[in-house]
């Protein structure tokens, strides 16, 4: 039984990511829980992980906010600069 709960720290990164995303099962999710208790390194990389998302999200939202569209005079000036490149 407890064979099946048993999973490595490359395995335990893997539902991380996943879990984060909520594709993980609820299954993996225990699993993960109890990789947790013994493993320090893989509680480290979810904390990190997590954090590291969140700034993204954050970063993400304030891209979106802002409009950084060229003018169509700059559009222009950059299909010409392309063409030339292709040439």
């Amino acid at each position: 039984m407890f064979k099946k709960l048993h999973i490595t720290c490359n395995e335990a990164t893997t539902i991380c990511d996943r879990s984060q995303y909520k594709e993980a099962s609820f299954f993996e999710k225990i699993k993960l829980n109890l990789h947790f208790l013994s493993c320090k390194i893989c509680r480290l990389y979810t904390k990190q992980n997590k954090r590291m998302s969140g700034l993204f999200k954050i970063q993400a939202l304030d891209c979106k906010g802002k409009m950084n569209n060229l003018s169509q005079a700059d559009k222009e000036v950059l299909k010409k600069q392309l063409q030339e490149f292709k040439v």
